[in-house]
């Protein structure tokens, strides 16, 4: 096992049975709970472009260093700081005058969707917190693991944004409407949750995990066969897992009909009036409520609408219109509004543009899908073609 590469992600290569290798990425920033950032985009990227063209590369995993979390979102501090001087500027009317934010998005999109298209399978072990950007690395990846301690979510809504790296995409797809319900309350998923909602493949005991790499390395990767012998090796580990791990039961499935009914009122008030008087006395759709309720009205319009326009829409075209919406975004109040209230001053009392939803105007909202690039200028015209 050579290591070639460290900090801020580690990278190595494990020899395998008949000479071939699997690339192992970890990402490598425990103190901030493996936070994406800048740097750790440009050396993911990097890397996985290298082991897509090197034929003795069999496979990759995806994992990160520490017990507590996979990737908890994007590194925030330094993107708060390009928004506010992006604010005080001459160019505040113009999207792309924040630079910063533009380079961060564009490469992190890219990575997300070099991912989703790669052309060998990725074992992403989601062990742990996954949220947001972390949900980005995670949900592109052939075969995606959940232990007994993964917790999943989208919750951008706390902070003025909206479930992006994709999410307009895979949330728009979920069975029924849990894709809105999850973007609107940023509910809290379980391993048995990540499986029914779509984001996870396989629930393993994360303490099989040296035993599912001494059972990769023992393969005979050929090629064509590789994405169903690693497969195989997930699905009996699985199999070990289920009757030793304690997997908590799926909240989503047992209240899969409730939060369909739910979400199914014709008006989006009516869909968040809903889900206020959804509790009842149980706890996880009680938080759910509340997430909602804090959330900003300004996200809650612009969530539904990004689901619905991204329902008819290929991934390519999810994360060229995502990256004009989250540059608004930087560009509007709420987004660095929300960023202040819970991480720089974490005073938890954020002052969002609009009291409530009913304050939120369709001409308001549309201004968020204002492109200012022409198709072929587009920072990633590229993608799909």
């Amino acid at each position: 096992m050579d290591v070639y590469a460290v900090a801020p992600v580690l990278f190595e290569e494990i020899s395998c049975a008949n000479g071939r290798r699997i690339g192992v990425a970890t990402l490598n920033a425990e103190k901030t709970l493996n936070a994406l950032s800048a740097d750790m985009t440009a050396l993911l990227t990097r890397q996985l472009q290298a082991w897509r063209e090197d034929a003795a590369i069999a496979i990759v995993v995806l994992q990160a260093a520490g017990e507590k979390a996979f990737c908890a979102g994007g590194d925030l501090q330094q993107l708060y700081r390009a928004m506010q001087q992006h604010h005080a500027s001459a160019e505040r009317d113009d999207i792309r005058g924040n630079r910063y934010a533009l380079d961060f998005f564009e490469h992190e999109y890219r990575l997300d969707y070099l991912i989703h298209t790669y052309p060998k399978p990725i074992l992403c072990w989601g062990h742990g917190i996954v949220m947001g950007g972390g949900i980005g690395l995670m949900a592109g990846a052939s075969h995606r693991v959940v232990t007994e301690r993964s917790r999943l979510a989208m919750p951008e809504i706390t902070i003025g944004l909206f479930p992006d790296v994709g999410g307009s995409w895979f949330l728009s797809r979920m069975p029924g409407r849990l894709g809105l319900f999850l973007g609107l309350t940023g509910a809290a998923m379980n391993a048995e949750d990540a499986c029914f909602a779509g984001l996870a493949d396989y629930r393993i005991a994360h303490a099989d995990k040296s035993a599912v790499i001494d059972a990769l390395r023992q393969q005979n990767w050929s090629g064509d066969g590789d994405a169903a012998l690693l497969s195989q090796v997930l699905l009996e580990a699985e199999q070990s897992a289920l009757g030793q791990a304690a997997f908590a039961p799926s909240q989503l499935r047992i209240h899969y009909d409730l939060i369909d009914r739910v979400c199914r009122a014709p008006l989006l008030g009516g869909v968040v009036d809903a889900i206020a008087h959804i509790g009842g006395d149980d706890a996880w759709l009680q938080k759910a409520a509340k997430t909602l309720a804090a959330g900003a009205p300004g996200s809650v319009w612009l969530i539904a609408a990004l689901q619905q326009r991204a329902r008819h829409l290929s991934l390519a075209e999810v994360f060229r219109l995502e990256l004009v919406t989250v540059l608004h975004c930087a560009a509007r109040p709420d987004f660095a509004e929300g960023i202040r209230a819970l991480i720089i001053d974490k005073d938890q009392q954020p002052r969002w543009q609009h009291a409530s939803l009913a304050e939120v105007s369709t001409i308001w909202g549309e201004g968020f899908f204002v492109d200012p690039w022409s198709a072929a200028e587009h920072p990633l015209a590229d993608l799909g073609r």
